[in-house]
């Protein structure tokens, strides 16, 4: 049996239009995956030297290191795919305003209700089980205020590694149907390990961030629904400070 055509089918992938959407596809599993396995809080807790430990808590480092590692990995890095290998502007993977008046609607009408979100979720027991990533968010507000910088860290990786390099980079090729579906089928698999409840309602969350995504051409708005959900989760976890959660 002649194995050539497959093999001319399989290397036509890494030519012209192709090269893009292969490259996407190959590299995203692989920074997805090192961020989960070496970047997770409690992994790096336990492997930061002891120089590199924060306001003597190594629990609070590693979920501020894991907050870093996604802006470099999940978001950096793929930026600097864009850029220097596609040769493409960020702006046409959502990196820009976009529409302004739909950007600023979507986060006018949608932030409030990721608030209120937030605050249903930090009264289900196994979120409060889990969150907040940083347990030392709750210790004072210096502390919050910390966590609050580096955890919108991780939201401009996560936004910009799916709604961005996934979605936007393939929808040329796949269409925006199919495209919107790999990053929610992507971002889906990467909350595996958490509450059932979130990994399903990720899907949701995924597509709705994905659709206003296209819809306002910018991941601003979606970047702010979904820190909004974040941080008024852990917000309302810890409650008053001085505490770690949970």
């Amino acid at each position: 049996m002649n194995s050539q055509p497959a093999w001319d089918g399989l290397a036509s992938a890494f030519r012209g239009e192709q090269l893009k959407p292969t490259l996407i596809l190959a590299i995203a599993p692989v920074l997805m995956l090192a961020w989960k396995y070496y970047a997770d809080p409690s992994y790096l807790a336990q492997a930061l030297p002891d120089a590199w430990v924060l306001w003597g808590d190594r629990a609070a480092s590693g979920a501020v290191y894991s907050f870093v590692a996604a802006f470099l990995v999940l978001g950096l890095v793929p930026a600097l795919l864009v850029r220097l290998v596609f040769r493409e502007p960020l702006a046409h993977y959502g990196v820009q305003l976009g529409n302004r008046f739909r950007t600023v609607r979507a986060t006018v009408l949608l932030c409030p209700a990721f608030v209120l979100a937030g605050y249903v979720a930090s009264t289900d027991p196994s979120i409060r089980a889990c969150y907040p990533l940083n347990p030392g968010a709750g210790k004072s507000p210096e502390m919050f205020a910390a966590h609050a910088l580096a955890y919108l860290m991780f939201y401009l990786g996560w936004e910009f590694h799916f709604r961005g390099f996934l979605q936007f980079g393939l929808r040329e090729r796949l269409g925006d149907a199919n495209a919107l579906l790999v990053q929610v089928l992507a971002s889906g698999l990467l909350h595996i390990g958490r509450p059932a409840s979130e990994t399903f309602l990720s899907l949701l969350a995924g597509a709705l961030w994905g659709i206003i995504a296209f819809r306002t051409r910018s991941l601003l708005a979606g970047l702010a629904q979904h820190y909004s959900l974040g941080i008024s989760l852990d917000w309302f976890l810890v409650g008053s400070f001085g505490s770690s959660g949970g």
